[in-house]
């Protein structure tokens, strides 16, 4: 499938069911078959065509939209994230447990 352009893109976000409003650039998107048998979990999804608009690592501290939250312009629904950002560096910030986790 493509991507998505524009302004105004319900994603809904599967943790919490809540549905963002988002501002989008991208040409293409995420096959969602690709992320079977990974650590990795679906955590937003497009409402308009069903597409994967985020993904999350189960075993690292990575998360990931595809879609721009900081929105410039549109509305702020994502502001979350980039707190959520914030505290996983917090939580990774001393370098043994870095290593650990990130594996280098």
């Amino acid at each position: 499938k493509f991507g998505h352009r524009g302004a105004n893109h319900p994603v809904k976000n599967l943790d919490t069911q809540k549905v963002e409003i988002t501002t989008q650039n991208h040409g293409f998107c995420v096959d969602m078959d690709s992320l079977k048998g990974k650590p990795v979990r679906l955590t937003h999804i497009n409402l308009n065509d069903m597409t994967c608009e985020g993904m999350e690592h189960e075993e690292y501290p990575i998360f990931s939209v595809q879609y721009h939250p900081e929105a410039s312009p549109g509305p702020h629904d994502a502001d979350y994230l980039f707190a959520k950002f914030v505290d996983m560096m917090k939580a990774n910030m001393d370098e043994e447990s870095l290593k650990l986790k990130v594996g280098y």
